[in-house]
């Protein structure tokens, strides 16, 4: 089951991205800010788990691994 991370950074779109950890992905970012979400089938479970975890965060998906789940 794919590892996914949330960047604790917010990118200039005001979101915080998924990435799939699994994949290797060329855009992950910095391990120090980086904060693990553990296994999920898909992405769209990842996300998910991390809008409830930060409600009040505008978070999406990885273009690059998460496509599925990138909406902005």
């Amino acid at each position: 089951m794919p590892i996914f991370i949330i960047n604790k950074n917010t990118q200039p779109s005001g979101d915080n991205e998924v990435h799939n950890a699994t994949t290797s992905c060329s855009h992950m970012p910095n391990s120090e800010n980086q904060i693990a979400l553990g296994s999920h089938p898909s992405c769209h479970e990842a996300v998910a788990a991390a809008k409830r975890k930060w409600p009040n965060n505008k978070i999406d998906g990885c273009y690059y691994c998460c496509e599925p789940c990138h909406t902005s």
